[in-house]
């Protein structure tokens, strides 16, 4: 990777520098990735986002690409092999949720017309610039992502606390943390 001056959380190694430097606080409108991102977010609950990306492959294998429509008609079977899955982080109720939450955003869809209309509202479409100096600044929650969270919540998803919501939220463009001396913000 280039020597370029980038949020200093992403210097771990190469994957992180790919994923901050190619995906973090980009925009993202689709649905289909919308939902990744939401699964890989509520896998991440009480983890470090480094140990999620490192099973992202292994993740998308074992769920069938994130297809929610496959997901949500995941059988006890299919539960138990993802259990049994050493590529994944394997934690029953996490599994769990990640099918009860293809439900619930296939009702947001029926809803909305989209899940990206539905998320996508709460910013009234278009990312908020926190213009930020340093890491320090970065908050871990704010009082939109508690809003996000309880509507969520509403809804019946699961495992998708301030915390989480607002990771989504940076992952997916909603916000942008990048601080003002990132290479990626002058894209």
């Amino acid at each position: 990777m280039e020597n370029k001056t980038r949020c200093s959380w992403c210097e771990k190694d190469d994957l992180y520098r790919k994923y901050h430097d190619e995906e973090w606080g980009i925009p993202v409108y689709d649905d289909a990735k919308l939902f990744e991102f939401l699964i890989l977010e509520t896998f991440q609950a009480g983890l470090s986002w480094y140990t999620v990306l490192a099973k992202r492959e292994h993740f998308r294998v074992a769920f069938d690409n994130f297809d929610y429509k496959k997901i949500v008609n995941y059988s006890e079977d299919k539960i138990e092999e993802l259990l049994l899955n050493p590529g994944i982080i394997r934690n029953k109720l996490k599994v769990r949720a990640t099918i009860s939450n293809a439900l619930a955003f296939m009702k947001v869809q029926e809803e909305f017309g989209s899940f990206s209309k539905y998320i996508w509202g709460f910013v009234d479409g278009k990312p908020i610039d926190n213009k930020l100096q340093s890491l320090k600044e970065i908050p871990a929650t704010t009082l939109l992502s508690d809003t996000i969270s309880k509507d969520l919540k509403k809804r019946g998803f699961k495992f998708v606390g301030s915390t989480v919501v607002y990771a989504h939220m940076q992952a997916t463009g909603m916000v942008n943390d990048h601080i003002e001396s990132c290479w990626t913000r002058q894209q």
